[in-house]
């Protein structure tokens, strides 16, 4: 057994892009941080990257490796950057550089581990999102032996991308920790106010909590995903 494979180490995905898996995945590493636990970061992919001075400039990865008070580099926290704002795939195929290798994804990953209690490592856009043309998130997740924490935002339409993500993860073998509500919007909504109901009776997975517009501190999810 290896280093990684004795941590607590979760895949923060979401039912698709623009969910607030960032703000998810930076809450949640701040809030084990404040409970004295060593936490490791990981986006292997992320693109959209800003060109500063010759240099693709990862800001998700950064938002992540500041919330875990890390000082890893980033090279291991994401090691693949793309300027187009597409699937890690398609952004290769784009931008002409190299595609994503899962070997190489596993073993900053355990690297990053190896001093950690806490593994999270954040995905692009949902679990189907392809990495390559051959794997996407699913089997990064099975690769990495992560468990998967489902962003969902909590709006009008969000139960059908909800179950269709996790009953594609359960399918494909992928341990399923639950799905967490994060309200995308201020004003809440009758979907929004319903959704949680809705989702309990549509899908035996886990809630592990709900987070309100603009809230940071999630203490209970934490709390939950420990137990």
């Amino acid at each position: 057994m290896t280093a990684m494979a004795r941590k607590l180490r979760f895949l923060v995905s979401g039912t698709d892009t623009g969910v607030g898996k960032t703000t998810v995945a930076c809450a949640l590493a701040s809030g084990f941080t404040a409970r004295a636990m060593r936490v490791a970061v990981m986006k292997p992919a992320e693109t959209g990257c800003e060109l500063r001075d010759g240099e693709l400039i990862a800001l998700d990865a950064l938002a992540l490796r500041a919330a875990a008070l890390s000082s890893a580099p980033l090279e291991l926290i994401c090691p693949y950057r793309y300027p187009s704002a597409i699937a890690p795939a398609a952004a290769a195929d784009l931008d002409g550089l190299e595609p994503p290798d899962l070997g190489r994804i596993r073993a900053a990953c355990e690297q990053l581990a190896h001093d950690s209690d806490i593994m999270l490592v954040e995905g692009a856009g949902g679990i189907a999102v392809p990495l390559t043309w051959r794997e996407n998130y699913a089997d990064a997740a099975l690769e990495l032996d992560l468990e998967l924490i489902l962003v969902v935002p909590n709006r009008l339409g969000c139960l059908n991308g909800a179950v269709l993500s996790l009953d594609y993860a359960t399918r494909r073998g992928v341990r399923v920790k639950g799905y967490i509500l994060h309200d995308v919007d201020a004003a809440p909504s009758l979907a929004a106010r319903t959704n949680v109901r809705s989702l309990g009776r549509l899908t035996p997975a886990a809630c592990l909590g709900a987070i309100s517009y603009g809230q940071t501190v999630v203490g209970k999810i934490c709390e939950r995903l420990l137990g």
